[in-house]
């Protein structure tokens, strides 16, 4: 991987980590966040989020769930920043 490209990204970002996100249609790695357009982040909040207020899932498929956790926050970070830019 051509950290060059990834310049901006933490490395415990660049571990592969993706969520199959059905809003958008396809899996989205975590590190794609950042170069996502608002209008696909703000969908992948809303999944994730989404996701995360129904506690049975938590019970059905506890990696997606933490998953969508580290997704959620991330998109808000993300988020927060391009706001504040």
């Amino acid at each position: 991987m051509n950290r060059q490209i990834y310049q901006d990204i933490p490395p415990q970002e660049l571990k592969e980590k993706w969520f199959k996100s059905h809003l958008l249609g396809r899996e989205v790695e975590l590190r794609d966040l950042y170069e996502l357009p608002q209008d696909q982040l703000d969908l992948i909040m809303a999944e994730t989020a989404e996701f995360r207020s129904d506690i049975g899932n938590r019970e059905r498929n506890l990696g997606k769930f933490c998953t969508a956790g580290y997704f959620l926050e991330l998109s808000r970070i993300i988020d927060k920043r391009r706001s504040s830019d």
